[in-house]
């Protein structure tokens, strides 16, 4: 389970943590949880590969976007590691192999897991909106769920939650139809 070590954390914290667990900071606390579970990772990896291919490469779709699966983010004092996020290309493309990406998402998706939720949900989303990510997606493999959130006057207004094997298009990526039925193990 995700728990913060109740102390303040450090990068030097990050750094010495173990291949196997993943490590942030949120709000100056130092979080720590396992690694993903089958079936966060399917969830994560199919979520990836159906907006790669029309936003990132431009195939069936707008293109304009990068992607990058499971990201180190340095906003503020938080270190962040979102299974998912993207930047559209006109805002950044990274420059080199930079240890931590400066520069907040555009999207980003956290796939809810019984030891992360409360985490992901609760003091993430508040970094997120204090980083002025516009747009997150909170997917429940376990409940089979997708809700959409859009950062507007610093709070996070819910655009709409699909469940199942909905067939959706979900904002930032409108453009394509989704269907969640590939996301589920």
């Amino acid at each position: 389970m995700a728990a913060p070590l109740r102390r303040p954390g450090t990068l030097a914290d990050l750094a010495a943590l173990p291949d196997h667990v993943v490590g942030e900071l949120v709000a100056g606390e130092l979080w720590t949880s396992p690694r993903p579970r089958p079936r966060h990772a399917r969830a994560a990896h199919r979520i990836g590969a159906d907006l790669d291919g029309p936003f990132d490469r431009g195939r069936g779709g707008p293109g304009g976007w990068l992607f990058l699966p499971e990201p180190e983010l340095h906003l503020g004092g938080d270190v962040l590691v979102p299974d998912l996020a993207a930047w559209r290309t006109e805002r950044w493309r990274p420059q080199g192999d930079e240890p931590g990406i400066t520069v907040a998402p555009d999207w980003l998706c956290e796939v809810l897991s019984p030891s992360t939720a409360r985490l992901d949900r609760v003091s993430k989303m508040d970094a997120y909106a204090r980083a002025q990510v516009g747009h997150v997606w909170l997917v429940d493999p376990a409940l089979r769920t997708l809700e959409c959130y859009r950062l507007e006057r610093g709070g996070w207004l819910r655009v709409g939650t699909w469940a199942d094997d909905a067939v959706a298009s979900v904002p930032p990526f409108a453009e394509v139809e989704l269907s969640l039925s590939g996301w589920w193990l």
